[in-house]
């Protein structure tokens, strides 16, 4: 009865460690897989941050590659990568859309002051209604979506060099080819 005393927590702690060290071999939770992948991008309805044309998904599937950046001004990461997303916008030949997420007006056109507006368009989804539809979680959320609308790569985090060089501008070239 003693051994069983001694036993029952070294075998509780056995279970603990063992699920620790499998949850290290999880996937990032930037990394999980979209629901979106190989679908057509969400409907969705929202006004312009400024009196420019909101975009739409019609716009989504005129015939060009787009690059969707969900962003807010109060996001550390945003402004970490609005340099890279001015770089992206110097390359050409993909439209970049712009999502302002959960932010009021003033506060993202000062955040666009300080570190350049890359986007063609910025939509203002200041309830977070439509990222739910896009299945953001967290800001910043990048989504390359080919010429006919669909849904070909989500990255969750911020766009470094590397990521840029390494991850958008392949998912770009392979959404130009209909992959």
């Amino acid at each position: 009865m003693k051994r069983l005393l001694y036993a029952v927590p070294v075998a509780a702690f056995g279970m603990l460690a063992y699920l620790l060290f499998d949850s290290l071999y999880a996937p990032p939770h930037d990394q999980l897989p979209s629901a979106l992948l190989g679908k057509p991008a969400p409907s969705f309805s929202l006004p312009p941050l400024d009196s420019a044309a909101a975009f739409n998904r019609g716009d989504l599937t005129a015939g060009h590659v787009t690059v969707l950046n969900v962003w807010a001004s109060w996001c550390v990461p945003c402004r970490l990568e609005a340099p890279v997303l001015n770089r992206l916008k110097q390359i050409g030949g993909v439209a970049l859309y712009g999502l302002v997420y959960k932010d009021k007006p003033e506060r993202a056109r000062q955040f666009l002051r300080e570190t350049g507006n890359p986007f063609s368009r910025i939509n203002l989804d200041s309830r977070g209604r439509a990222a739910i539809d896009w299945g953001v979680y967290d800001v910043p959320e990048t989504f390359v979506i080919d010429r006919r609308g669909v849904v070909r790569l989500r990255y969750s985090g911020p766009i470094t060099d590397d990521v840029l060089s390494h991850v958008l501008l392949p998912a770009i070239e392979k959404a130009r080819r209909g992959f």
